[in-house]
């Protein structure tokens, strides 16, 4: 069977135009992608056309104010931000008459992949995430060091000005070769992040220079006003969901080197059965060599995991 090719269109969603890829006919059902940052469609490539040969449709849109996205409007207040983007995935599915689907979510692509299936668990066939597990409250990084990326990227203004020092590529690219280590990212004093990593340090062996011009590319378009904003300068603003009651299956699938798992209260959210309190049908795989970007470090693992449980919880004709 020759390989489909990906096709690449913008939808008018909600006031702003959507970039979306898409491809597979869609025979078993539909999976929707969504990226974390500094990703985009493209970070989802590897999935795309392993569920497409399976028989299922995938869509991966841009982030409103990614890649080649609409940017939203310059007062948009952050506290929308989140309910934007479950908004967002809704007018999709709509706007392609697609009348339920699955959810894949990465980084904080997972957050509204989780607020959906709570919000519209009539349209949600079941979730897969990466990376990030549930919480019923906003993250809390109090404890983290001043130096700690979220942090000093949840200063207006103070990621503009690091990152303004480069092109856009070598941003990107110190964002890759820094965040594929299984060390969070901090700085000392009187660094900042784009100073841990210089071009002396190898990008990671499966991200390769053509990927980073994809990357750099899209990037170019949209900036990085909006990605700062979304999601770092919105993480207070996650709403509460202390009675979230998830009534479609969900697969989390965890990286053991990715930094996040090192993050306050991570570790424990997901190893200590927490998530069974709102998931009753969860379950969680843990990849000993996984990193943050497990899906393009190692997709066939990743497309294995994810075909399996689209296979094992079929539509419904």
């Amino acid at each position: 069977m020759a390989r489909q090719e990906i096709e690449h269109s913008h939808l008018p969603v909600r006031g702003i135009n959507l970039h979306v890829a898409q491809v597979g006919k869609g025979d078993l059902g539909t999976v929707v992608f969504l990226h974390g940052f500094p990703e985009i469609w493209y970070s989802w490539r590897h999935q795309m056309l392993a569920v497409a040969a399976a028989g299922y449709r995938a869509i991966a849109p841009d982030c409103r104010g990614y890649g080649l996205s609409d940017q939203p409007p310059e007062n948009e207040e952050a506290s929308w931000v989140w309910d934007d983007l479950v908004a967002d995935v809704l007018a999709i599915l709509d706007a392609l008459s697609i009348p339920k689907a699955f959810l894949v979510g990465k980084d904080f692509g997972a957050l509204p992949a989780y607020d959906f299936a709570l919000q519209h668990p009539d349209r949600t066939c079941g979730v897969v995430c990466l990376g990030i597990p549930f919480s019923p409250v906003p993250f809390a990084f109090d404890t983290m060091p001043e130096g700690f990326y979220v942090l000093r990227w949840g200063e207006p203004g103070r990621a503009e000005a690091d990152f303004g020092r480069y092109d856009v590529r070598r941003v990107v690219r110190t964002v890759y070769v820094l965040f594929s280590r299984a060390d969070i990212p901090i700085a000392k004093e009187g660094q900042e992040i784009m100073d841990l990593a210089d071009l002396s340090a190898p990008l990671p062996e499966w991200f390769t220079e053509e990927d980073l011009d994809v990357y750099a590319k899209l990037y170019e378009k949209s900036g990085f006003r909006y990605p700062l904003q979304m999601p770092y300068r919105s993480l207070r603003k996650m709403p509460q969901r202390l009675d979230a009651k998830f009534q479609a299956p969900v697969l989390m699938v965890m990286g053991e080197k990715d930094y996040c798992f090192k993050f306050p209260g991570f570790e424990t959210a997901v190893r200590s059965g927490a998530m069974d309190n709102f998931m009753p049908d969860l379950k969680i795989i843990y990849i000993p060599e996984g990193g943050h970007f497990v899906q393009e470090q190692l997709p066939d693992r990743v497309n294995e995991l994810l075909l399996d449980f689209l296979n094992g919880h079929p539509v419904a004709s």
